[in-house]
């Protein structure tokens, strides 16, 4: 009885697991699509903005020996779904998003605290990767997740959020360079850490409020 519970909760994992991805996907997918109709057959370097993204992921954690930084591990998970956000883009464009996508990300065992050395690695290791490859590479990515730790459960809800504030920016002229990224001396990136953090209203509803949110701090 009890391998015929632990089977069933394992499917409901899963199946939980799946919908997550194929929410995500369907959210880049109607992005890209605002940001240009045929994103698909644009040549898009998603590659570079990838390892790019890395670098600044790596400022925010700290990696300079001649002065003193402490680790901003808000603003670190949100680099990596920025990772995320190219990295899917480009396995939907190269139709490589698959169930096996969501195992990868599920199954991997992540640390009990973060070895510093070794996050740094995973995230030079990915970047290695992906402008050796000119492509994404999901095991490189999840070895970045193991080791901050980050879970994909955390990387689905900051997903979410990040994306609304992708939209938000598109609303307000991003593309026509007209946005404003720093509200109150602080980006918006920040902001919308703390407006998640005090987010209380049923999951489906967060688009909405976390965008309500974010319009009512956005200087007018």
């Amino acid at each position: 009885m009890d391998k015929i519970q632990e089977s069933a909760a394992d499917s409901d994992a899963d199946t939980t697991a799946l919908y997550m991805l194929r929410t995500m996907a369907e959210m880049q997918d109607e992005h890209n699509r605002r940001v240009h109709p045929n994103w698909r057959a644009q040549d898009y370097e998603y590659y570079r903005a990838i390892w790019v993204e890395c670098a600044e992921l790596l400022d925010h954690f700290g990696w300079k020996w001649w002065k003193k930084q402490v680790p901003d591990l808000a603003q670190v998970k949100l680099e990596i779904v920025d990772i995320w956000h190219f990295g899917l883009s480009e396995m939907l464009r190269a139709r490589q998003l698959n169930d096996d996508c969501v195992t990868v990300l599920v199954a991997l065992e992540t640390a009990t605290e973060t070895d510093v050395a070794a996050f740094r690695a995973a995230v030079e290791k990915l970047a290695r990767v992906t402008l050796t490859k000119r492509s994404f590479d999901i095991d490189a990515f999840a070895g970045v997740m193991r080791e901050l730790p980050m879970s994909f459960g955390e990387l689905f809800d900051l997903y979410v959020g990040k994306n609304v504030l992708n939209n938000f920016r598109q609303d307000h002229g991003y593309k026509s360079g007209e946005y404003r990224k720093i509200w109150s001396n602080r980006e918006d990136n920040e902001h919308l850490v703390e407006v998640l953090e005090e987010l209380d209203c049923p999951p489906a509803e967060v688009p909405d409020v976390l965008y309500a949110a974010l319009e009512a701090r956005y200087p007018g």
